[in-house]
């Protein structure tokens, strides 16, 4: 088994990075690298925070992962910094700020959503229990029914039908 360098290494990462995008498959075939190493390689490269799309051109195809990490990475930059950092990387500036938006929105709607099913909660553990109160009451005025009749047929039994006369 070979040893490569980092060097090495991050040089076909790199390939797998914004601007080029070159699919696995690809540097696989012009390096005689296996796609296993190459894919091991990547998910080392993530690890440590890189953005790595692995192929895909189209950037709103990239996986949140990878936008994410971009976003990670342009966040301490400035304007100009910004700008130079996506012309270098086959972006634009709005790709961006639109994913780093929508991290920001991500836990907003998740904390929304977490909040509306809480409150949905709440009133089905009310419902609930005025349904288990109701139920409570009728089971109570059926065994007071129930015992009243009992009651009934052994008056009944005992002075005779009232009914009868």
């Amino acid at each position: 088994m070979a040893k490569y360098s980092e060097e090495f290494k991050y040089s076909i990462v790199k390939k797998m990075m914004p601007p080029e995008n070159q699919s696995v498959s690809q540097i696989a075939r012009e390096t005689s690298l296996s796609e296993a190493t190459l894919f091991k390689w990547k998910k080392q490269a993530r690890a440590k925070g890189m953005a790595v799309p692995g192929g895909e051109q189209e950037t709103e195809r990239w996986s949140t992962q990878d936008k994410f990490l971009i976003v990670m990475e342009t966040t301490p930059l400035s304007e100009i910094e910004l700008a130079e950092y996506c012309r270098n990387k086959g972006l634009y500036v709005e790709q961006v700020l639109a994913w780093r938006d929508a991290c920001m929105q991500a836990n907003g709607g998740v904390a929304q959503e977490a909040s509306r099913l809480q409150k949905e909660l709440r009133n089905k553990e009310k419902e609930v229990k005025k349904l288990e109160q109701e139920l409570r009451r009728k089971e109570a005025a059926l065994a007071e029914t129930a015992a009243l009749l009992v009651l009934r047929k052994k008056a009944n039994a005992i002075w005779g039908d009232d009914e009868d006369a």
